[in-house]
């Protein structure tokens, strides 16, 4: 969102808005060929076995309800045009977290001798919103010695760690909200409309042709493969759910 005239809840959610007005239609080819749905199948998570989706309790054996989604999206406006979102959400994944990654351009010029600048590590900026509240930095350093020699770091910040804060749930927040009437975390009509209309699009497409067979994906998995597939296509894939190091 851009920043709001003033700090109230009318205009911040009113720039909310304008955002998901601007992201580019997912409708018809668009949405097949951008968007990635799956269901979770046998597998195992921390030890212990999970049985097919199809095969939970009050589950309809041939269900296609999805258990994972995937997309691609981009915004139509100047701030934003020609930058991709990766978005993807999931059941029975191998770790809960929850959390904004941002990678930034590669420089048009590095000037490092002897150094192939196509291939040094992005740098990145990570917001971590679940279970562990934090930022994480990563960005290229070089080697100490007297060749040039790059490698990926990372600064670390956690609330926990400097403000010995435990993690919440974050509904203490709303709760608390409520009783002094803030409503800035609170969606209003037209916030729900437009992030509606996003979706709508899609599932509207999947209404049309319902008998399409879900890729399964096991459980305590990272997701199906054409969800890596998707990112694979623009060159890029993603983040280890697992939080086990960066990706080149």
């Amino acid at each position: 969102m851009e920043p709001a005239g003033c700090f109230n809840a009318d205009d911040l959610r009113a720039e909310k808005t304008k955002v998901l007005n601007a992201v580019h239609s997912l409708d018809g080819s668009d949405g097949r060929a951008n968007v990635v749905r799956a269901q979770y199948g046998a597998g195992a998570i921390a030890g212990r076995n999970i049985v097919p989706y199809r095969q939970a309790p009050n589950v309809a054996p041939h269900s296609i309800t999805e258990t994972y989604i995937a997309f691609k999206l981009m915004i139509d406006n100047w701030r934003w045009a020609g930058v991709p979102f990766y978005l993807r959400t999931g059941k029975a994944l191998a770790r809960r977290r929850t959390e904004i990654a941002i990678q930034f351009k590669q420089a048009p010029l590095a000037f490092f001798r002897d150094t192939p600048v196509e291939r040094l590590t992005p740098n990145d900026l990570i917001l971590h919103i679940q279970p562990d509240e934090g930022v994480t930095f990563g960005f290229g350093a070089k080697i100490p010695g007297p060749t040039v020699r790059i490698s990926g770091v990372e600064m670390k910040f956690n609330y926990e760690d400097y403000f010995k804060a435990a993690p919440s749930t974050g509904y203490e927040t709303l709760i608390y909200d409520c009783m002094i009437g803030d409503a800035t975390l609170f969606q209003r009509a037209d916030n729900i409309e437009a992030g509606w209309r996003v979706v709508q699009q899609v599932l509207d497409g999947w209404a049309e042709d319902p008998m399409v067979e879900l890729p399964i994906y096991p459980a305590g998995g990272v997701g199906p493969g054409e969800a890596e597939a998707l990112l694979h296509r623009d060159g890029r894939r993603w983040r280890p759910i697992d939080g086990g190091g960066r990706n080149p």
